[in-house]
């Protein structure tokens, strides 16, 4: 199989987790036989500081024709005093927008050699398997107007959604709750959002189409406290944009680190992004400490919802997997009498896995 693959290494870290996902996909693609093409482009920061833009158009042309996306991070305290057109972030948002990546998944799943790092106690985060699926293209961050007015005296924001905006995102929860444990948890603010009176409705008339699976309505604040309380209630969690972003951050706390948390973004018909759910670190860029098991876990999500690779996406879990279990961490794990090791030597583990377990 050959693939072109487009990497955007983005800003702090970014560039060092990068670097390790592409070894471990040079790993699978020598012991499967397939020909990985990588190509790097500018986003965020970097981006800025050699274009002029955090979103250059050569980047977006690069990742329309390419098989699937790799993404770092962006940001850092550098730009943070630019015009808001010029943030970072907005390479972000913008890239999502220009491939209509308008479903993000982020699965959180506790390791069990991590579980004391959890915030939570060990009891309650203990078998907890969720995957949330977030509307990643419509509401308060894209809708207009969005501005200030009255000399900076009053602002807006509008929220906006279309009904097929909607109805495509809540069908691809009901999929993904299809191959898991047939479990779908709604999560609006119906009560007072008429944007949130639809989204029910629209659950409501879907799920007639998806009969194997269990359908509840939950208001945001309330999963926002049951996600601390009893996380493993939870099967998949589909939500709008801004509700998304928040529960995922949420969420991602639960493990102990958002150093293992991958991401996937997906269009209906086209190319996906992926990328770790941590950010750009820049406290701890360049000292060769960073985490990249998240990176490395979204690369397994590209092989698998891009590539269509099933065994090779496994095979990369199966890797983290067992040198965590093995007692082997980057700083931020803190595994209870275990081994620390640096960025490289994380990655060098995992690549030797992968090359004893094929071939």
């Amino acid at each position: 199989m050959q693939k072109k693959i487009i990497l955007l290494p983005g800003d702090g870290i970014g560039p060092e987790v990068m670097d390790a996902a592409k070894k471990v996909l040079d790993a699978i693609a020598s012991q499967f036989n397939h020909t990985f093409t990588f190509l790097s482009h500018d986003i965020g920061g970097v981006a800025v500081d050699n274009h002029g833009t955090p979103l250059p158009e050569e980047t977006v042309i690069a990742c329309k024709q390419a098989d699937a996306v790799l993404l770092g991070a962006v940001g850092g305290p550098k730009w943070d005093q630019l015009p808001s057109h010029l943030r970072p972030e907005k390479g972000l948002l913008g890239i999502r927008k220009a491939l209509d990546l308008f479903a993000n998944l982020r699965p959180v799943k506790g390791f069990e050699k991590l579980l004391h790092a959890s915030p939570l106690k060990e009891e309650v985060i203990n078998g907890s398997d969720l995957l949330i699926v977030r509307e990643l293209t419509g509401g308060l961050y894209f809708g207009t107007p969005s501005e200030r007015r009255d000399n900076g005296n009053a602002v807006v924001d509008t929220l906006t959604y279309t009904k097929s905006e909607i109805e495509r995102i809540v069908d691809k929860a009901f999929q993904s709750a299809q191959l898991r444990s047939k479990h779908l948890t709604s999560v609006d603010k119906a009560n007072v959002l008429e944007s949130s009176k639809l989204w029910r409705e629209i659950v409501e008339a879907k799920k007639v189409d998806y009969p194997d699976v269990t359908v509840e309505h939950v208001l945001v604040d309330a999963a926002a406290m049951k996600l601390i309380t009893n996380p493993s209630q939870f099967d998949v969690i589909v939500t709008e944009n801004m509700f998304g972003d928040i529960l995922s951050d949420e969420a991602s706390v639960l493990t102990g680190s958002l150093g293992m948390l991958p991401s996937a973004s997906l269009a209906a018909d086209g190319v996906g992004l992926y990328e770790p759910a941590h950010g750009s670190a820049p406290d701890i860029a360049g000292l060769g400490i960073a985490n990249p098991l998240a990176m490395v876990l979204s690369a397994a999500l590209m092989l698998r919802h891009s590539l269509q690779l099933e065994d090779e996406a496994k095979l990369i879990e199966k890797a983290v997997v067992a040198i965590i279990d093995q007692g082997y961490h980057t700083a931020d794990l803190q595994v209870l009498d275990g081994q620390k090791v640096n960025t490289t030597e994380m990655t060098n583990l995992i690549v030797d896995y992968i090359k004893a377990q094929k071939g």
